[in-house]
């Protein structure tokens, strides 16, 4: 399969689970409609419906477009990183119950992770 070519910083995060820096992305702030979409394959990840202001400096997500996002008990054994389920590129990781939002989850995604395409 045919990936998307990605520049040092993505392949830094989405290759080697790396995280951007909090309030730098250019998704963090982004409120269009539409869907987010991995950077790496083109993947459906995100719808913008989903997308709400965490405060914490990264694109925060209370759900999933299902199937298209796993979970993975991350290197660090307490916290669970979320990687796209298609080509395994990192997006960033996944927290419950903090209440931020009725559903009391937050995928907190890098925004290099992310593409997005109007719907």
């Amino acid at each position: 399969m045919a990936y998307n070519k990605l520049d040092e910083n993505e392949k830094y995060v989405i290759l080697q689970k790396g995280t951007e820096m909090p309030f730098t992305g250019k998704f963090n702030k982004h409120s269009e409609e539409g869907v987010y979409t991995c950077r790496q394959c083109n993947t459906p990840l995100f719808k913008s419906s989903a997308k709400f202001d965490s405060g914490t400096g990264w694109p925060s997500f209370d759900d999933v477009i299902e199937d298209n996002v796993k979970e993975l008990t991350d290197r660090d054994g307490h916290r669970f990183e979320i990687v796209c389920k298609n080509c395994g590129g990192h997006l960033g990781h996944v927290f419950r119950g903090e209440m931020m939002t009725p559903k009391s989850t937050r995928h907190c995604v890098n925004s290099v992770s992310l593409d997005f395409v109007v719907t």
